[in-house]
């Protein structure tokens, strides 16, 4: 097993080697000192209120140029540039979802890893961001993706503020 520093070196190298998405997201993480790192949790990667991303440890053991590992970067990459209100939100996770997959896709030719899941992304990749219905079909989507301890039905569609004004009609 690679050392957990030159995991994260090396796969920051590839970002920056793969298009102009993973440079941005490269320079980003470098630019903002994020720290990357492993933890042990229910979903495969996670940002953090501290400014951190932290993929689940199975990507340790995986090379540090596999693809779905960077767009995981790229996807909690786009999260910690959302701020924390968006992306506590469906709409920031339906974006960082449609950066992670166009990623990927750009890298592999494919939007998923596993034939069976390539149908939701490519109709998550159709839906608007701006549209309450579609938020709702995303949500539906992604737990169909992720599975059951994935917990985006705790997240409002709308960034809080947002959805508060929606729901007291400002």
């Amino acid at each position: 097993m690679m050392e957990t520093a030159a995991w994260i070196d090396q796969s920051l190298r590839r970002l920056d080697l793969a298009g102009s998405r993973g440079a941005a997201a490269a320079n980003y993480l470098r630019r903002h000192r994020v720290g990357l790192g492993f933890h042990d949790q229910p979903t495969a990667a996670r940002w953090t209120i501290f400014g951190g991303i932290q993929l689940h440890p199975r990507y340790a053991l995986a090379p540090p140029d596999d693809p779905y590992a960077l767009s995981l970067i790229v996807h909690e990459t786009r999260h910690l540039q959302q701020g924390f209100f968006t992306a506590l939100s469906v709409m920031g996770e339906l974006e960082a979802w449609q950066e992670q997959f166009e990623f990927y896709q750009s890298l592999t030719g494919r939007y998923a890893p596993a034939a069976a899941l390539e149908p939701i992304i490519a109709e998550l990749m159709t839906l608007s961001m701006t549209d309450r219905a579609h938020l709702r079909r995303a949500r539906e989507l992604m737990r169909d993706y992720a599975g059951p301890k994935y917990r985006i039905y705790w997240l409002p569609l709308y960034p809080l503020g947002k959805e508060i004004a929606h729901w007291l009609n400002w």
